[in-house]
């Protein structure tokens, strides 16, 4: 039996796989078996063959950024006659937008804009959740250190703040790769690996759920990317030992770096590579429940396969997106589409919150009663 066949099934077994066992899956090119792995433990996880997704639009509020990273299209420059910050009106009409449809989630994230007060943040939280009875699930770890940078308050006291004032969860945006040898590369400024974490660490302290990303292509290496995999598992075995608040880390959703438009010249990592990331996260985040496809970098087809490779959920219809498509990479998918590409996978399309909780499960032939596409 081959090192791969004793990991894989190790990880079907139930047993958790270390580090170095996760760096031979890396290194390895059986990408069909650590799919059917992944697969199975999927199934064991959520044994009704249901994939999920979410209505949700992401309003980028600001493109000013003081950050500058090699791989960013989407940013300008503190000054620039190309940057924006959305006016207040404007964002509530987006939210107004997406509650027309049906939508749940507002997804804003924008540059360190180091001209907005913190004060701009939570007048903006309160002033939506006046209006709208809607999720929050907002602002990277990046732009909540800008915040304690200009605001000059703890952390723990910045997150504390933003929670009270409506903010209910956090993506897992500017991960990139939790390892600062590749960091310090491609995003010098925007602080190490330990900082993202402790971003996350004080979100699950203050009674909110989150996400985590991971992006592969930037030439980081086999070890770092498991490296960040261990890392978030370690975060989540924390915050659950502490029996805090929060389910911690609800879902992980890992993509490849988009190229095209950005000074960080390389090649676009192969939907093999995309595939065999997808695999390998399941089988080794064994205490986060959900693995998330990102059919926004990849495709709707590669979308549709990586459900066989581990996701349980497709992720955001996505209504509005500038950040990866800046980057030259513009996947439109329509609810109807998102049915469609669920069913022919096999599996029985549902609605669900932020928290992963199913809102409405689609009958066979049942379509949306409001459908969009993605505007940008």
């Amino acid at each position: 039996m081959s090192a791969v066949d004793r990991i894989l099934d190790k990880s079907v077994a139930g047993e958790r796989i270390t580090l170095e066992e996760c760096i031979t899956l890396f290194e390895s090119d059986e990408i069909e078996k650590m799919g059917r792995a992944a697969n199975r433990i999927m199934e064991r996880l959520h044994p009704e063959p249901i994939t999920t997704f979410v209505v949700g639009r992401n309003i980028n509020y600001t493109n000013f950024c003081d950050t500058y990273c090699r791989f960013c299209a989407f940013y300008r420059p503190p000054g620039s006659r190309e940057g924006y910050v959305l006016p207040n009106e404007a964002i509530f009409q987006k939210i107004q937008e997406t509650l027309d449809v049906g939508g749940t989630e507002i997804l804003m994230q924008g540059g360190t804009n180091p001209d907005l007060p913190f004060s701009y943040y939570l007048d903006l939280l309160r002033e939506i959740k006046k209006r709208f009875n809607i999720t929050m699930h907002s602002f990277s770890p990046a732009e909540i250190m800008k915040m304690k940078e200009v605001s000059g308050l703890p952390l723990d006291e910045v997150v504390r703040q933003l929670h009270e004032a409506g903010l209910d969860s956090l993506p897992g945006g500017g991960a990139e790769i939790l390892d600062d040898r590749t960091r310090l590369k491609i995003s010098r400024l925007k602080g190490s690996w330990k900082d993202w974490m402790e971003v996350m660490k004080s979100a699950h302290r203050n009674g909110m759920n989150t996400t985590a990303t991971m992006v592969i292509g930037f030439g980081e290496s086999m070890e770092e990317r498991a490296l960040h995999l261990l890392r978030v598992r370690d975060a989540q075995d924390e915050c659950m030992e502490k029996k805090l608040n929060t389910p911690g880390f609800l879902a992980f959703i890992p993509w490849t770096f988009q190229p095209d438009n950005t000074r960080l010249k390389r090649e676009k990592a192969t939907p093999e590579e995309y595939l065999k990331t997808v695999a390998i996260s399941r089988i080794m985040l064994d205490n986060i429940p959900n693995i998330q496809s990102s059919w926004v970098t990849m495709g709707a087809e590669i979308g549709k396969l990586s459900l066989s490779y581990g996701c349980n959920d497709f992720g955001s219809t996505m209504i509005e997106e500038n950040v990866v498509s800046a980057a030259g990479t513009t996947h439109k998918v329509n609810i109807g589409t998102i049915l469609r590409l669920i069913r022919e996978a096999g599996k029985i399309p549902a609605q669900r919150n932020t928290r992963y909780e199913i809102l409405r499960m689609f009958d066979e032939n049942e379509t949306a009663e409001k459908d969009f596409v993605m505007q940008n």
